[in-house]
């Protein structure tokens, strides 16, 4: 096989033949920005996941090397993100407790068949299922995830013990656990969640201010979560805060990630199948959608099927190295985008620094609070949640207002693997409401032109003896009934009617259901003495019309166009244009 054709499935034979020193240079200062970046963020995302935090480490060095050979994107940045931790976490806990080897073992189970999963659609070309996931559904489903993923982390703010899944729980459960909150955890978990809001919109401009350029501010900015974690852990270790109650991540394993195996029992892998294939699905749709954000900027292309392949390789290496599911995270990505990343190597050279972090820095990290991490993960999340797609939907289309509330509302409610069951459901069962009933209008002649259009919208001339019928959708089981229906009603309220032509300028196909109301529709008006014709009919559409013996007993003509038909069909009777 030669090199291009190889290249399909490997892009890394096509971006690293081009390979340049001033490359090599962006590149790795990218890398850097972004380890300092992930180092705070992995263990966050670990916790939350509820898992030790040496598994966050582990999950965003194997993962980002496999995408580099992989994936498509140049500045995705692959690893542990926020919705698919939190997704992790409440799928875990229905088949193991936290903390025990069963919920380890799920977890790299989870990673190995989400990116089994992956892997298979990205061969069978199946990205396209991604598209049942509506943007308002994922908005709502990750604004809600937001809402919980931030209150989940209030407990290791005010040290207190809290749980629950729902909303409903985590508020009461923290609300009884109020009186035992330790006022050290407290101050280091207020002034770490203060402090890096602060960095995120003020550190920059008065960085600024001192005289510091415009990039080195930038670069310095995205630091505040590293500073917020030593500057914690040398307090808590100086102080000995933890003898005061505060609770800090402890011993952290020193070293590479470790070679693993996820379980293949049958009794855990049919558990985890469902909430698999939901973390494939809205890691992949959130990884796309940022993938090809930035790839919009170089005006660079994005192959989904290839990502697909390049995230499920991501999340196999999880699997196999003491990880849990990864997908491309939106602020990483950003980062290492605006830091000048060129091509996924920068993804590479993120997994070295991360490998020696993971080989050298890990013994400083013992004092480190998890209220400072609990802090992090509320900053990144609180970004997320965009309570305006309430205000849009209602105001574009009240059907993806009902979606939206509803996936919040069950997200917050019942838990995530419902809520994002429910935004799906409720967007295929709206868009199949919405084309079983599509938009037919009745069209008259423009004056003075060749045009017909809605002769409730336009003022149009008409023939009382001709009916014509613009259908506005491809016909199918769902909407063939209503069409028939129409056409009907329409007959029994005019009996002057002598020919009926449905305008097919946008029906784009016909399937079996269709063309038998079709074929009904023709015999019903025979029998009244009234003639069917078609007008503007697509080839696709005519060809498997012709294979199939409806022309032959169509009762009228097919026309080329609407305007031949008028000119056909249209006697003395036809009407001037009445005012709209």
């Amino acid at each position: 096989m030669k090199v291009h054709a190889l290249a399909r499935y490997l892009p890394v034979l096509d971006w690293g033949r081009g390979y340049r020193r001033q490359t090599l240079s962006g590149d790795a200062t990218a890398a850097l920005i972004v380890t300092i970046m992930l180092i705070p963020q992995s263990l966050a995302y670990a916790m939350l996941a509820g898992l030790p935090p040496e598994a966050g480490l582990y999950a965003s060095i194997v993962p980002i090397l496999l995408y580099a050979l992989f994936g498509t994107s140049r500045a995705l940045a692959v690893g542990p993100v926020a919705v698919v931790s939190l997704m992790t976490a409440a799928s875990l806990g229905a088949v193991a407790a936290q903390g025990t080897a069963g919920y380890a073992m799920a977890a790299l189970t989870l990673a190995g068949l989400s990116g089994a999963m992956l892997l298979a659609m990205g061969v069978l070309r199946l990205g396209f299922l991604a598209n049942f996931l509506s943007h308002p559904v994922i908005s709502g489903f990750i604004t809600a995830s937001g809402i919980l993923i931030a209150t989940s982390q209030l407990r290791n703010i005010l040290g207190v013990s809290a749980g629950g899944d729902t909303l409903p729980k985590m508020l009461a459960s923290l609300w009884h656990a109020l009186p035992t909150t330790n006022a050290y955890t407290l101050a280091i978990g207020l002034g770490a969640t203060g402090f890096l809001f602060w960095a995120r919109k003020r550190l920059k401009p008065a960085l600024r201010g001192l005289g510091m350029g415009a990039l080195a501010a930038e670069r310095a900015a995205r630091a505040g979560p590293v500073v917020a974690v030593f500057a914690s852990t040398f307090a808590v270790w100086a102080f000995g805060l933890e003898a005061r109650g505060v609770q800090i991540v402890g011993a952290v394993p020193q070293g590479l990630p470790p070679f693993t195996l996820p379980s293949f029992a049958p009794e855990l892998v049919s558990a985890l199948l469902l909430p698999a294939a939901l973390i494939s699905i809205v890691g992949f749709v959130e990884s796309i959608s940022v993938a090809q954000a930035l790839a919009a900027k170089k005006r660079q292309r994005i192959n989904p099927d290839q990502e697909l392949i390049g995230l499920g390789a991501a999340n196999l290496g999880a699997a196999f190295s003491g990880g849990f599911p990864v997908t491309g995270g939106f602020a990483r990505s950003v980062v290492n985008f605006d830091a000048g990343a060129e091509t996924p190597a920068a993804g590479a050279f993120t997994a070295v620094g991360l490998g020696l972090a993971a080989f050298l820095l890990t013994p400083l990290l013992h004092y480190l609070p998890n209220a400072t991490l609990a802090a992090t993960i509320i900053v990144a999340v609180l970004s997320l949640v965009d309570l305006t797609i309430l205000n849009r939907a209602w105001a574009f289309a009240k059907g993806d207002f009902v979606a939206v509330v509803a996936t919040i509302l069950v997200t917050l409610g019942v838990g995530v693997e419902a809520g994002i069951s429910a935004g799906v459901a409720l967007s295929v069962g709206l868009h199949l409401l919405r084309s079983s009933r599509p938009h037919v209008a009745e069209v008259g002649l423009v004056p003075g032109t060749q045009h017909f259009r809605n002769i409730l919208r336009h003022r149009v001339t008409t023939d009382p003896e001709l009916l014509t019928l613009r259908i506005d959708q491809s016909l199918y089981f769902a909407n063939a009934q209503f069409l028939e229906d129409l056409v009907f009603d329409r007959l029994a309220e005019d009996h002057a009617i002598r020919d009926v032509v449905l305008m097919c300028s946008a029906v784009n196909e016909i399937d079996l259901s269709a063309l038998e109301s079709l074929e009904a529709i023709n015999a019903r008006l025979a029998e009244t003495g009234v003639a069917l014709h078609l007008s503007e009919v697509k080839g696709p559409v005519m060809d498997r019309l012709q294979r199939a013996h409806f022309l032959s007993a169509l009762t009228g003509q097919v026309y080329l166009s609407q305007w031949d038909a008028w000119q056909a069909l249209a006697g003395s009777h036809a009407r001037a244009p009445m005012a709209v």
